[in-house]
């Protein structure tokens, strides 16, 4: 098996690189179909047997009970139900859970009752963005309820087919940011690479709608990645390099691999980041190979795309927990949601329930002005709603950044609140969370009271 531990691992052997000093160790796996999701992989220690079957001391045989990936009782049986052929090993295989995602409206009418609405537009997307989730994600879906939050992210409804004021194909102009084809260098510092065009699952509110799964391929070519790579290169100023798409985890190992190599051998490259939602809708991708390879190209940062609290399964728990245990920082990244995540209680529990699994809030984005998206978008003065409903209620963990990003090329304008009362004097007014005013002495470079000039 790919992911079988060594004996230091296991914490057998005595000193490192030594080995056990009583017996040789025989490691046997047994790869156990599923396990309850609190349940972790166990050890046991047993006495090998001769050939007439009596127990023998030595040498001893390390039994390894491990399952490929947690599946909640919930996951179980969905599986059961809707994919009885499937078995525990190839449910978690993640390459299993691409080629058998539910793109049209025959195999997802099995799982959930459309409504009616929901059926006109997946039979009338005509080149709208492809649908396309998950087994797993379909698994969170309630049956008969389309206005469940999570479902109205991924299943189509007829207002995307519909074009609104300030709507356009690339709100944020990252075309006209871009000097190679998938790159977008809009700030002076950083660098945006797009380096697919594929998602596992499509959200409906998606900014590069107009460019995501719309080639043949899974992937970019790597002819393709060479020409933004040479960019790169060739300019120095660019330290931190964010690698998305499309989704970049859903990249085989070795061609993600090869790019994460490569941006490492530019010298003035300090920092890589991975853009995803993988975590949340594809979670087996998280394998052990993949944590392991990615350890290898640290300082290394993922901000993982979470919409609202059902995403947080114990399967998006477990990838969460994968990444970080890798010693990769996470980071969470929000789009507000009309009707979805549009209320502080939510939007609490989503962020608590990150914290929980070792993820930072760090964006709560605008929805951008996306062609079909006036039914995802709330006012901004929601947004701000949202954060003054946050800011000193919980920790300040918890509260990310509002931010709009301003569009045909404008970047990230933060958003807050007005704390900022006033200024009285060489005072300037504070208001609280609790809408409470405050005097504070904004008396910097100003002669000290009492003391003489010297």
């Amino acid at each position: 098996m790919q992911d079988t531990p060594s004996l230091l691992e296991t914490g057998i052997s005595g000193e490192a690189g030594e080995p056990p000093s009583a017996f040789t160790a025989q490691i046997e796996i047994r790869e156990e179909e599923q396990c309850d999701a609190e349940e972790p992989p166990s050890l046991s220690l047993l006495p090998a047997a001769d050939e007439t079957g009596d127990l023998v001391p030595e040498p001893a045989r390390l039994v390894i009970h491990y399952t490929r990936f947690i599946s909640s009782p919930k996951t179980r049986s969905f599986r059961k139900r809707h994919f009885p052929g499937a078995t525990a090993a190839e449910w978690n295989d993640w390459k299993w859970q691409l080629r058998n995602r539910i793109r049209d409206a025959a195999p997802l009418s099995a799982i959930i009752r459309l409504s009616e609405d929901e059926r006109r537009a997946l039979d009338a997307r005509n080149g709208a963005m492809p649908f396309s989730i998950t087994p797993y994600y379909a698994g969170l879906l309630e049956y008969d309820n389309p206005a469940q939050s999570i479902r109205r992210t991924v299943v189509p409804v007829t207002a995307e087919l519909f074009s609104s004021k300030g709507e356009a194909e690339d709100p944020l102009g990252e075309e006209s940011d871009s000097p190679v084809p998938g790159l977008v260098h809009r700030y002076p510092d950083r660098a945006l690479f797009l380096v697919t065009d594929f998602c596992s699952t499509y959200c409906r509110y998606c900014t590069r709608s107009r460019m995501v799964g719309r080639s043949s391929g899974e992937s970019c070519s790597r002819r393709q990645w060479e020409k933004a790579l040479a960019y790169i290169e060739a300019v120095p100023r660019i330290r931190d390099v964010l690698l998305s798409g499309g989704d970049p985890l859903t990249l085989p190992d070795d061609e993600l691999e090869w790019l994460l190599m490569r941006l490492r051998r530019i010298p003035h490259v300090e920092i890589v980041r991975i853009g995803t939602k993988v975590p949340m809708v594809l979670p087996q991708r998280i394998t052990s190979n993949l944590t392991r390879m990615l350890k290898r190209y640290h300082p290394l940062w993922v901000n993982i795309h979470c919409t609202h609290p059902d995403e947080l399964t114990a399967e998006a728990v477990e990838a969460c927990a994968r990444l970080s245990d890798a010693g990769i920082p996470l980071g969470s990244q929000t789009v507000l949601l009309a009707g979805i995540n549009d209320n502080v209680e939510t939007l609490c529990a989503l962020y608590h329930g990150l914290l929980r699994a070792r993820v930072r809030p760090y964006y709560l984005y605008q929805c951008d002005p996306i062609v079909g998206s006036s039914h995802f978008r709330t006012t901004v003065e929601k947004g701000i709603d949202m954060i003054r409903g946050l800011r000193g209620h919980t920790t300040g963990f918890a509260v990310p950044t509002y931010v709009i990003d301003a569009p045909g090329g404008g970047g990230k304008i933060p958003l807050l609140p007005e704390y900022l009362a006033g200024r009285e004097g060489g005072d300037i007014i504070l208001r609280n969370y609790e809408n409470l005013i405050f005097r504070y002495p904004d008396t910097a470079g100003m002669e000290i009271h009492g003391m003489e000039n010297h």
